[in-house]
Order: C-alpha cells, then sequence, then structure tokens
C-alpha cells in the first residue's frame, strides 16, 4: 500500500501563500486534499484525476487553491493563495480508493490511504 507524505504547512498571514507538498512512495492515481479543523469534520479541499485533466474544488476555496501534481515525482501539491483564517486547520492528501480509482471524488469514504497531514494556521 503506498504510504503519503504531507509538507509544507506552517504559519502563514492572511492574504499570504503556502504550498503543500504529499509525496507518494509509489503510483498514485486521482488524488485528493482534504482539511479539518478543531472540532469540525474532515471537509473536501480539492482533487485531482489520475491523469491531472479533472480536477475540483470546493467552493471556499475555488479561485484561490489550486491542486497540482507531477507523476514522475509521485508527488501532488497544493498551491494556497490568499489565504484567509478559516483555511486554518490540519491538510491531508489521501488517494481514492478502488474501484474507478482515476476519478476525482469529494467524499472522505471514497478515499483509501491518508497521510498523517500538515498543519496550517492563518493569522488575522
Amino acid at each position: 500500500q503506498v504510504q503519503l507524505v504531507e509538507s509544507g504547512g506552517g504559519l502563514a498571514q492572511a492574504g499570504g501563500s503556502l504550498r503543500l507538498s504529499c509525496a507518494a512512495s509509489g503510483r498514485t492515481y486521482a488524488m485528493g486534499w482534504f482539511r479539518q479543523a478543531p472540532g469540525k469534520e474532515r471537509e473536501f479541499v480539492a482533487g485531482m484525476s489520475s491523469s491531472g485533466v479533472t480536477t475540483h474544488y470546493a467552493d471556499s476555496v475555488k479561485g484561490r487553491f489550486t491542486i497540482s501534481r507531477d507523476n514522475p515525482k509521485n508527488t501532488v501539491y497544493l498551491h494556497m493563495d490568499s489565504l484567509k483564517p478559516e483555511d486554518t486547520a490540519n491538510y491531508y492528501c489521501a488517494t481514492v480508493r478502488p474501484p474507478a480509482m482515476w476519478i476525482v471524488r469529494t467524499r472522505p469514504e471514497d478515499y483509501e490511504t491518508w497521510g498523517q497531514g500538515t498543519r496550517v494556521t492563518v493569522s488575522s
């Protein structure tokens, strides 16, 4: 089973930017980024198909966040611009569960393998 390691989290000011990385130990198919703030449920942020052609974003981040992937490096990125305090959360990357592993999914239960998360804190 592939292993995922997120990095790139940290402290940013409102309006600033961060780039998260998700390094996989092997080939991955469709990937997603989720986040979970204290006391809240894990929520979908962005997803990308295995080919990289199809992307999907939560309305709350659309136009501010960009998901991308480098398949030869088995790495997925989440570039976050115009950060807001409400973006503060632990961010997780995950791989889509079979079958149809190449299609973007938005529900946490459709994902099979998760990283340990990286913390993002946005100050006002």
